[in-house]
């Protein structure tokens, strides 16, 4: 949902309020009710939270060099101050109830219909703006449709008080401070949530999850360190520390812009997402050779290979510590095999593929060259003959650093 149609929201709101406040205040004059009178109170109190928040969506799209990360928290400011009206409306409530003279009361059909008609109005409003809110991610609106949901108490209360009335029953004043109790509730709920956001505090875990899950996915990511997130209006700032596999600048950076555009792209409305990045030092290898039988003989062919062997070495000791021979999961697909087999091979956190003819210029290598996996051709026939001059060569350059 654009700005313009929130806007439109913002603009049917003050019309709703517009016609609840005279519904409300015609009916008040007529009954000489408190509760419809501190219902007409509401009403004034939500025409002008209403423009408010027309206000606060326009502001809140502005950049300029002293706000360069925009005013997006002004929606926020928005419903904290909706929250101070809300509450504003509950102590008039309540001081009217406990304080107000007795008054006299006249009660009518077409009043019943008209305080019946005023819960209908925001109840049906608040549905649909609620749905419009959720696709906007937009906290005022929905500051603004829970509001409009006290009104269903509120006028249902004011409802009972007449409707008791009108059978000699008196409890306007009960009924008064019933209304005020929901309406201060909606207005602890609208400023804590609120404050979380000009606090700083974190994004939902959901959010925070599905994040986490798209850069643990990325091929290229070794580890995701730390992963922090936090609301501005409605949208999302996002900011990661990831080790990479790889060590060249260039091909890091190109990563986390991979990395964030995956991101705003799955997750709605994120603004911005900062990804700082650095070289892992491993502790294990994980090896991958293609392999024409389950015995460890060597594929002369990268993408047709039936098999592939994935060993996982310690770097410290040169110790295999885990060893499969998996079936090629693609070696039957018609096209691009060598590239789903090696995307394949990247989603298991491979880091070097050791094959007997070139991916150079190929499909298959540019996936591999993506994600920082090593590619080693090799002459040897068997598994173990390339394993064993690789952890030699391990074991020596281990002796040599120490």
């Amino acid at each position: 949902m654009n700005d313009t149609s929130i806007e439109r929201w913002g603009w049917a709101s003050i019309g709703i309020n517009i016609l609840l406040g005279l519904l409300n205040l015609s009916i008040s004059i007529a009954s000489g009710s408190l509760a419809v009178a501190a219902e007409t109170i509401h009403n004034l109190v939500d025409l002008t939270a209403s423009v408010t928040v027309l206000v606060g969506l326009k502001i809140s799209r502005r950049r300029s060099q002293a706000f360069p990360y925009g005013l997006y928290k002004v929606e926020n400011i928005v419903s904290i101050g909706m929250a101070g009206l809300i509450f504003f409306t509950g102590y008039e409530i309540v001081h009217e109830a406990i304080f107000a003279a007795p008054r006299t009361t006249m009660v009518s059909l077409w009043m019943l219909a008209g305080v019946m008609l005023s819960a209908i109005i925001p109840l049906a409003f608040s549905y649909f703006e609620l749905k419009a809110s959720s696709r906007a991610n937009s906290p005022s609106l929905a500051a603004e449709a829970q509001e409009y949901r006290t009104h269903v108490f509120s006028s249902g209360a004011v409802f009972a008080a007449l409707l008791g009335q009108f059978f000699g029953l008196n409890f306007d004043r009960w009924a008064a401070l019933f209304v005020a109790f929901f309406i201060l509730k909606t207005g602890w709920e609208l400023l804590r949530d609120g404050m979380r956001v000009l606090l700083d505090a974190s994004i939902d875990s959901s959010t925070l999850s599905q994040v986490r899950e798209i850069i643990q996915n990325d091929p290229a990511v070794v580890q995701v360190k730390t992963l922090m997130g936090r609301n501005s209006g409605r949208y999302r700032f996002l900011e990661a520390e990831v080790g990479l596999r790889v060590n060249d600048l260039e091909k890091a950076h190109a990563i986390s812009q991979r990395i964030e555009q995956t991101i705003k792209v799955t997750v709605p409305y994120v603004e911005r997402v900062l990804i700082h990045y650095e070289p892992i030092i491993p502790t294990h290898l994980r090896y991958a050779f293609p392999l024409a039988s389950p015995d460890g003989k060597l594929s002369q062919h990268f993408g047709e290979a039936p098999y592939m062997a994935l060993i996982t070495v310690q770097l410290a000791d040169g110790i295999i510590e885990k060893r499969e021979v998996m079936t090629n999961p693609y070696r039957q697909e018609v096209k691009a095999k060598g590239i789903k087999v090696a995307e394949w091979l990247v989603s298991q956190k491979v880091d070097r593929v050791f094959i007997k003819e070139s991916l150079q210029g190929k499909g298959p290598g540019y996936v591999f060259a993506g994600a920082g996996v090593e590619m080693k051709s090799s002459k040897a026939d068997t598994l173990e003959g390339v394993l064993e001059k690789e952890l030699a060569r391990g074991s020596q350059q281990l002796s040599e650093e120490k």
